[in-house]
C-alpha cells in the first residue's frame, strides 16, 4: 500500500491537511503536512491531534490513530468492500479498508485514495440512461431497477455508503430543489436542499420494522425533554424507511459547510472496535475537549437517564460524538441511534457502564455521581438540573404515547421510566 493523503473540508473546499502512511493492517502513521501547518487558520483532523509536527517515529505507537476508526466501514458496507478488494476480513482488518472506503464518510474527513478508487469504480461501472434524474420516497422504498442503478453506481454497489458505521442499511442521500433524491456524491453541493440519512429496517422482521419506526417518536420523545435533537421537526418515517436530515452538513447561500465529527470513542483513544470501556472514561473524554464542560457533561448525563429509562441499550462508545460548530465550539452532536433497542432480536445488551473507584459497576445516580471526576460546584450544578430533568422523565408515559409510540413498548418502558424518574427525584 502506497502513502495517500487525509483531506479536510474547509472553506467550501477539499484541503489537503495531512499524510497517511500505511504499515500493515491496522497500522499507521500521521503527520501533518508543512504546507497545511502554515497555511490560513489549519484546523486540526481529529481533536487528539493539535496541528503541528509531530515526534519522530520511535516516539509513536504505529497503531492506526483513534480517529481514523471514525472512517472504517462497516456493517453492509465493510461486507461489500472487503471481496472487491480481495482481501479475508478479519478483525485488525482496517487500513486497506480505510483508504478505499473512507471516499464519503460523516464529517468534515476523506482519504485520496478512497476518492480515487470510487472514481475508478464509477468510470467502470457507468450508471444507465436515465438513471441521474432521482427518485422519490417511495421509489426508494420499492428499490426499482433505476433506483438500485442509481445507487449501484453513486452509492457502491446500493449501500448508499461505505461511510455510516453500523448494521442496518443506511443511505447518504441529497434531496435537490424538486425534492428528489440522489445518492450523495451524485448530486453537486450547489443543488442540494436537505441532506438525508436514511435508515432501513435490519431485516423484514416485525420487531426490526418496530425499531425503526419508534426511532423516530424516541427522537422526538428526546427533544420534547430537552434533549439536543437535530430538526426532530423533521424527522420521517415513510414506506418503512427512517429519514433523518444530517447534522453534519450545513447549506447555506455559501454552499455546503462540512462539519467535523468525531466519535467519543476516537477522543477516549480507543484504537479499534468493540474494546472494553468505561461510561466515566467517555465523559472524561468529552469534557477534555467540549467547550463548556459543565453543559455538555449534564447533556451527556441526562441522555444516558432515558438510555435506561426508554431502554436504549445500544450504548457503545462510538454512538456518542462531538461536533466542531463553524465558530469554533465543541459540544455533543445532536443524539443518534436512540429507539427501543432491548426489542432488537440479537439481544443487544448495554456495553458501557458507570463505575466506582474499584472499577465496581455503579447503578444509581447518587453513586455515579459520587465517583465523578468533578469539582464540588460542579457536581451541586449537575445534582441539580439532573433533580429538575426528573418531571420529564415522569411525564414520558404521556410524551410517547402523544408521540406516536406503539403502546407495548410504553408498558415495556413504565417500570424502568418510574426508577429513573424516582431517582432523579431523591437527588
Amino acid at each position: 500500500m502506497q502513502s495517500t493523503v487525509i483531506e479536510v473540508h474547509r472553506h467550501g473546499q477539499w484541503t489537503a491537511a495531512a499524510s497517511l502512511e500505511p504499515l500493515g493492517d491496522d497500522r499507521a502513521r500521521v503527520d501533518y503536512l508543512p504546507e497545511y501547518i502554515f497555511s490560513n487558520q489549519p484546523l486540526p483532523i481529529s481533536l487528539t491531534l493539535p496541528v503541528g509536527f509531530q515526534a519522530t517515529r520511535e516516539d509513536l505507537d504505529v497503531r492506526a490513530p483513534a480517529f481514523l476508526y471514525d472512517l472504517v466501514p462497516q456493517g453492509k458496507g465493510r461486507r461489500l468492500l472487503v471481496p472487491m478488494l480481495g482481501l479475508r476480513d478479519h478483525d485488525a482488518l482496517v487500513v486497506p479498508l480505510l483508504m478505499a472506503g473512507a471516499f464519503n464518510p460523516v464529517g468534515a474527513l476523506r482519504i485520496r485514495s478512497a476518492v480515487a478508487f470510487y472514481e475508478d469504480y464509477t468510470r467502470s461501472n457507468p450508471a444507465p440512461p436515465g438513471s441521474e434524474a432521482g427518485f422519490n420516497r417511495r421509489q426508494l422504498a420499492q428499490r426499482g431497477d433505476s433506483v438500485l442503478e442509481h445507487l449501484s453506481t453513486h452509492g457502491m454497489l446500493a449501500s448508499g455508503t461505505t461511510g455510516v458505521q453500523g448494521v442496518s442499511p443506511k443511505f447518504l442521500l441529497s434531496e435537490d430543489r424538486e425534492g428528489l433524491l440522489h445518492a450523495d456524491m451524485a448530486l453537486e453541493d450547489v443543488d442540494a436542499r436537505v441532506h438525508w440519512l436514511v435508515k432501513g429496517p435490519r431485516n423484514a422482521s416485525d420487531t426490526d420494522r418496530a425499531v425503526l419506526r419508534n426511532e423516530a417518536a424516541y427522537l422526538r420523545a428526546a427533544a420534547a425533554c430537552g434533549i439536543r435533537v437535530h430538526q426532530a421537526e423533521r424527522i420521517e418515517h415513510a414506506h418503512d424507511l427512517l429519514f433523518l436530515p444530517r447534522f453534519d452538513r450545513q447549506a447555506g447561500p455559501d454552499g455546503v459547510q462540512r462539519l467535523h465529527q468525531e466519535s467519543l470513542a476516537s477522543l477516549a483513544g480507543l484504537q479499534g472496535f468493540g474494546l472494553p470501556c468505561r461510561q466515566n472514561t467517555l465523559l472524561h473524554a468529552l469534557r477534555r475537549h467540549a467547550t463548556d464542560p459543565l453543559s455538555e457533561t449534564i447533556e451527556f448525563l441526562r441522555r444516558d437517564v432515558l438510555n435506561l429509562a426508554l431502554r436504549n441499550t445500544d450504548n457503545h462508545a462510538r454512538n456518542s460524538a462531538v461536533q466542531r460548530l463553524p465558530d469554533g465550539r465543541i459540544q455533543l452532536t445532536p443524539l443518534f441511534d436512540f429507539a427501543p433497542m432491548y426489542l432488537d432480536p440479537e439481544f443487544i445488551p448495554r456495553s458501557v457502564h458507570w463505575v466506582d473507584a474499584d472499577d465496581v459497576r455503579v447503578h444509581a445516580w447518587a453513586d455515579v455521581l459520587a465517583h465523578l471526576q468533578l469539582e464540588a460546584a460542579e457536581v451541586q450544578a449537575v445534582r441539580t438540573a439532573l433533580a429538575d430533568f426528573a418531571s420529564a422523565v415522569a411525564a414520558l408515559p404521556g410524551t410517547l404515547r402523544q408521540l406516536g409510540v406503539d403502546a407495548d413498548i410504553i408498558e415495556a418502558c413504565r417500570r424502568s421510566i418510574d426508577e429513573q424518574a424516582r431517582q432523579l427525584q431523591n437527588l
